[in-house]
């Protein structure tokens, strides 16, 4: 996964570093990435920068004064695509200062440039830090503000040897300057206002980058910080990742909802087979409570049309909202619009929506989490379970094909976005028969019941 997908810049972006384990490294290696796509990119810091580090750009421009750009960068990035942007040469050896957020606003406007990366702070090459009163500077223009820390520190004493300012982490944390860095000491930096989100312009996505998760235990304890982070409202994503390795990023965690589809009129079955028993419980129910109770599942919506206070009635005390369509004889697409919607409404910064069929009892939490982990890695637009080179439900997908539900008519689901996205669905491949397995029919709520449990992927 490349770094300008993982982290979703768009062109007009201004990002902004913040943090310690490896800005500047993430900074010279987005503006590579995007350069090489064809976008006109400057980088610059309100901080210092080393000289040396200097020769990751192609081309350098130097502002004095406060000088605003002019015509001499837009032919830089004309010629170059490329331009490190700096200010005067600072006091100390072979370092350069970095420009003012004033200066980083003109540049964002200044209609030369598709994006502007910039380091806020320094950490002094330490993995961990909390920012002074007089830091980050976080220009006005920032759209995506990125607090960054090296994984390498967990385990690590809370000491200036490790930490850039570890009196303030204690501050921020309540912990005991000396005490062992943890994980929940890490994510509470990175979210909290005074650490990571320091500055953090209304409307700015927040996106933490969790670095050196350069082995299985690395990547656990990612994982673990990131679960924690996305409890935290501010926070749009989490990405854990290696920079020095040829794949800088290893995952993508984001909210993921689920809607369970109980809206039809289940004509075929001749009944409302929402309701029909399954496992001493109704068919909703049951299908409700294995998304409910899959732990990367941040929350779940169940769609309610033909026998809609039933169906409500049988969820009750499960945790889970209740969707009433009602148009939902216009097909199975007003269900999953109106499911959508919900699931935004609960939750603004979702990142996936999983569209799980109330019909289909084989599905497990397990089955979810499986297919939420594939999102994670390829951060695809569709993620499917496939059996015997079939494709089955129920389907994940990202936020980036949400405005394509608004066009959806009639009893089609998701299959026309589906199609859309055919060559880039990311596939998840099961073991077993259970994603092609729904209940259309009596007689396959029959076949169904007598199967028994079965174990998914």
């Amino acid at each position: 996964m490349r770094l300008m997908h993982g982290l979703r810049v768009h062109r007009g972006d201004v990002v902004t570093l913040v943090g310690g384990g490896g800005k500047t490294t993430l900074m010279f290696a987005l503006a590579t990435e995007l350069t090489c796509a064809g976008w006109r990119v400057v980088t610059t810091m309100t901080t210092r920068i080393f000289a040396g580090q200097m020769a990751h750009a192609p081309a350098t421009l130097a502002l004095h004064g406060g000088q605003a750009p002019d015509a001499g960068l837009a032919a830089l990035l004309a010629a170059h695509g490329h331009v490190l942007v700096v200010g005067d040469v600072a006091d100390e050896p072979d370092k350069v200062n970095g420009i003012a957020a004033e200066q980083v606003n003109h540049i964002a406007a200044s209609g030369f440039v598709d994006a502007v990366i910039v380091e806020g702070d320094g950490s002094r090459r330490l993995p961990f830090k909390a920012p002074a009163a007089h830091e980050p500077v976080v220009s006005g223009a920032t759209t995506l503000l990125i607090p960054m820390a090296g994984l390498d520190i967990i385990g690590k004493p809370l000491v200036p040897e490790y930490v850039h300012r570890p009196m303030l982490v204690a501050g921020l944390t309540g912990a005991d300057e000396g005490a062992v860095v943890t994980p929940g000491m890490v994510a509470t930096v990175l979210a909290h206002p005074d650490g990571g989100a320091k500055g953090l312009p209304a409307g700015a996505r927040l996106v933490l980058f969790l670095n050196k998760a350069d082995d299985a235990a690395r990547l656990e304890l990612g994982r673990a910080i990131a679960r924690s982070l996305l409890a935290q409202s501010a926070v749009d994503s989490v990405i854990i990742g290696a920079l020095e390795s040829p794949e800088p990023i290893s995952e993508v965690w984001l909210r993921v909802g689920v809607v369970v589809l109980a809206g039809g009129g289940a004509k075929r079955f001749g009944a409302l087979k929402q309701l029909a028993p399954w496992r001493g419980r109704p068919l909703v129910a049951h299908a409700a409570a294995q998304a409910a109770s899959c732990a990367d599942v941040c929350c779940t919506v169940v769609t309610t049309g033909a026998g809609a206070d039933e169906v409500a009635a049988a969820v009750a005390g499960q945790g889970v909202r209740v969707a009433y369509a009602p148009d939902w004889a216009a097909g199975q697409s007003r269900s999953v619009q109106t499911g959508l919607a919900a699931l935004l409404a609960a939750e603004p910064n979702l990142g996936a929506a999983i569209f799980m069929p109330a019909d289909q009892p084989g599905v497990t939490p397990a089955l979810l989490s499986a297919l939420v982990e594939r999102h994670r890695e390829t951060l695809a637009p569709v993620v499917a379970p496939r059996y015997a080179g079939r494709r089955g439900a129920p389907v994940l997908f990202d936020r980036a094909t949400f405005e394509e539900f608004a066009a959806l008519r009639g009893d089609v689901g998701g299959r026309p976005i589906i199609a859309a996205h055919e060559a880039e669905i990311a596939w998840l491949d099961c073991s077993t028969p259970e994603v092609i397995q729904d209940i259309d029919t009596p007689e396959d709520y029959r076949r169904a019941a007598a199967a028994g449990n079965s174990v998914f992927c």
